[in-house]
Parts: C-alpha cells; structure tokens; sequence
C-alpha cells in the first residue's frame, strides 16, 4: 500500500468547524486508549478519530504481553526479585541509542503503570509460566520474553522475567485488554468516532489547533482546544515509506504484520508539521525455532557449519542473525535426546545420520567445518561452557547421542513475520519534536507512531511496544489535556 498525501492546513483555510474537544485523539490502539483515559481524568474532553470500523489495532492482534518490571504485585508474588535499577541496566544495555530519561523514567515507574493498568480493568494473574515459549498458550503471567538471561546482559543487569501477560488462555490477551481500555474509555464520557481517517492537520500559527478527516466521502474539520494526539500504529503497510526507511522489509520473503491502517499516517503528519522521525529502519523480525524449549540445547549453524549465534537469545536476535547469514539459510543441529519439531512452521527436518561427517557431505557444507564446530562445542559443553557464543549453561549439553537431525530454516521457506519499529522523535510526554528539539504545540505521538524505547529487533523484549504505547500515550494524555 502506498500512502496518501498527510499534509497541514492554514487555520485561514478552514470556514467552518465541524467539531471541537479539548484534546482529539488521531487511532484506537493501546496508546490512543489510554492517551484517552488520561486526558478525561484531567478532566479534558476528548474525542477519538479511529480509522477502522472498531478499535483495537496491532494490540488486538497482540497475546498481550505488556513489559513491566521493579517488584509488580505478579513479580512479588511468585517469589520473584526485581529491582528498578536491573530492569533499567538491561534496556539500556539493549538499546541501540538508548534515550536513558525515558527509560529511567518508564522503569522507575513501572510499578505505578501496572497497578494503573489493573485499575483499568486489565486482569493480570499472580502465576508464573515457568516454560521458554514465544507465546505461552495458558493464562499464566509473568514470562521470560527477552535477552535477560542471555549473554552479556546477564552480566550487565540481574535477571529477572518481566513480560506480563493479561490473565487469558490462548493468544488473544491483547484483544482483551483493548476491548476493557475502550470500555473504560467510554465510560469516562471520551467521545469515540469509527470509520475516520484523519488525513491533514490544521495550523494556526505555529501551533496544531486541529484535524481534518474523512468518513463517507465527506470532509470534516475538528478543532482541537488543548492538542491533538497522533496514535495510529507503525508504517509496515506503506511500500512507500519502505522504500525509503526500511528497503529491506520489502523482500516478499517477509511476511508483514499490520492492520490495513498502518501506513504510516502519524509519522508523515508529524513529519509534515516540521518533526522528525527516528530509528525507521529498525524493525522486529521473528522466526522461532523453539519451542519446544529443548530445542535450545541444540547447535545454530550456516550452510558454511560454523555457529554464528547464542541459540538462547530472544528469537528477534537469532532471527535476524539468520537473515544475515550465507544465502540467509541456517540448519539446528540436534541429536537423538534434544530432537523435536518446532511448534511453529517452516523449520523441515532435512534428514538424520550417524554421524556429523555425513551430514556436513550431505549439506554440502566445506569438508572438516561441521565436524570442528561440533567437536568444538561437544567439548566445552561437557564442561558445561561456550567460550565462543556465552550461551547459558542450563541450555547446554554434549550432541552425543546420534542419530542426529539437521532442521533446515531459510528466508523463504518459512514465515518470518516483521514489523516496523520506528517513529516520531517525542519528549516523554510525548510532545512532537522538531530536529533540533523544540516542540511543536499542540501536537502530540504515542504508541507506535513514536520513537521511544523499542528501537529495533536484536535488544527487543516481548511486551515492550505494549509497555511503552500505554505509558507513554498516558502521558500525552495527560500533557495534551494541560496544555
């Protein structure tokens, strides 16, 4: 999908208003609901322009992990022990070009936004799944979902689980958790609009004062009192945008998710208004080979037999670290006791042999390679360490035991599902910012539209686009409804 030409009008232009409310929020996800809510306990009134014919957007397509840490009622609960300057360290430590404010800022009060999310309505339970799973299918909450106990965050920051997930069975918690923030919306009296595409800013001056949209055909014009909020989701439906920012992403290899909506329309309105867009080309890219969690003892290599990753890193990491590879191919080694089928599709048992010497023939690998790689690893295995990739000792164990399987994952033989990362440059309370980082008034981004913690896939943690599109987007609420 292309996209349209957002653009912002004159103030002079408009002859007549169609609407008004203290703060008009632009898209319904996560961030635009709780943006909502915040601004309505301020006491502003608001008005939600949602694009689709319902709320929701990537987060209903979500499980529902929301990345939340610092000693949470859950953490506590289960015996869990956290602290705000661990979980600080770790996403500095995994942040490419780390804003330390915002993250000192969104971990500092991470307690204080969970119990918030609860007192919304958001039903978390205090039980741990104590498992490795990309999305654990019971309605248990807290989870391992990043590089926390991988090398060398693990050295950097105490571990500790910190994705919590809404108290659901299956994979559809992020579903629930828009349907009861949306009810609390409403019923804190925010006017919600369906089928609205907001498509220009209005400008008076040098400050935004409101939107015009489209629904049905016609234009209409809403004045914004106090600023508008810009929360309409990622760009990963914009070839366009793509082309530009992340060229990559358009290999047809790729499977893309996104609503119909995500084309980027925050983004370019903000860029339109004179901000700025940062880390566009950084995008979530996943393509598991575990669970089943045993899977992990097993041996990353490429069509050259050499290791090239921890096998224990968030399944972004070791994603992207395939794409990068030979022919963006890579095999898991296993052998007879860690053998398993992944859960999710697109890894193929190529064939199993006695021995790694007739394996390496049959993948056509360079002669010895294979064999060195795994006499290498066998041997410091046993001894329970990986000198070369750090993994972690409990995923560690001799493949001894023949015969062994080689399971092939490729760019192209599986679906490895992506999504973009980056948006608006924004202050932490979600002000737009122009290059040299004046606000621009009036006008205000969150979710995923904005650029504040989740700067690309290696150092991603499952819960973090969730995490922060619901703390932040309180806070442009918040400031918004002040302003």
């Amino acid at each position: 999908m292309a996209g349209h030409d957002y653009r912002v009008l004159d103030a002079r232009e408009i002859t007549k208003w169609d609407d008004e409310a203290d703060v008009v929020v632009a898209g319904l996800g996560c961030a635009g609901a709780c943006a909502a809510i915040e601004a309505r306990l301020a006491g502003a009134s608001v008005l939600v322009l949602e694009r689709a014919s319902g709320g929701g957007g990537v987060t209903a397509m979500a499980a529902g992990h929301v990345y939340m840490g610092g000693g949470t009622r859950v953490q506590k609960a289960v015996g869990v022990a956290d602290s705000v300057e661990d979980m600080e360290k770790y996403l500095v430590a995994n942040t490419p070009d780390p804003d330390r404010d915002k993250i000192h800022l969104y971990c500092s009060e991470s307690v204080a936004h969970f119990d918030w999310l609860v007192a919304q309505g958001v039903p978390f339970k205090d039980s741990m799944y104590k498992g490795k799973h990309v999305l654990q299918m019971t309605d248990e909450c807290l989870i391992w979902s990043g590089n926390e106990e991988a090398w060398p965050y693990r050295e950097q920051a105490k571990p500790a689980p910190r994705g919590h997930k809404v108290a659901l069975e299956g994979h559809a918690g992020g579903a629930k958790m828009m349907e009861l923030l949306i009810e609390r919306a409403k019923s804190l009296g925010a006017r919600i609009e369906i089928d609205c595409w907001v498509r220009e800013l209005v400008r008076d001056g040098a400050r935004i004062v409101g939107v015009r949209y489209r629904r049905d055909g016609a234009e209409r014009t809403v004045r914004a009192r106090k600023g508008v909020v810009l929360a309409t989701g990622h760009f990963t439906n914009n070839s366009e945008m793509l082309g530009k920012y992340a060229p990559h992403l358009l290999d047809e290899r790729y499977e893309r998710q996104y609503t119909p909506s995500d084309d980027g329309a925050g983004i370019q309105l903000g860029l339109a208004a004179g901000g700025e867009a940062l880390h566009m080309a950084g995008a979530l890219i996943t393509y598991p080979f575990y669970p089943p969690e045993h899977l992990l003892k097993g041996v990353l290599v490429n069509k050259l037999g050499k290791r090239f990753v921890a096998e224990d890193v968030y399944h972004s990491r070791s994603s992207i670290e395939i794409t990068l590879q030979p022919d963006a191919e890579a095999y898991l080694i296993v052998d007879e006791e860690t053998f398993g089928r992944p859960e999710f599709g697109g890894w193929d048992v190529v064939d199993a042999w006695e021995d790694f010497a007739s394996m390496e023939a049959d993948l056509g690998m360079p002669k010895g390679a294979l064999q060195k790689t795994l006499a290498e690893y066998n041997a410091n295995a046993a001894k329970r360490e990986d000198p070369e990739f750090h993994k972690h000792y409990k995923w560690l164990k001799p493949l001894d035991k023949p015969p062994f399987a080689a399971l092939r994952g490729s760019l192209g033989s599986g679906a490895f599902r992506t999504f973009t990362l980056g948006g608006l440059r924004v202050s932490r309370d979600g002000e737009v910012l122009r290059p040299d980082e004046s606000a621009i008034a009036g006008l205000y981004a969150a979710g995923a539209c904005a650029s504040n913690i989740a700067q690309d896939g290696k150092g991603y943690s499952s819960g973090t686009c969730i995490g922060e599109s619901t703390f932040f987007g309180r806070r442009a609420g918040r400031k918004a409804a002040a302003s």
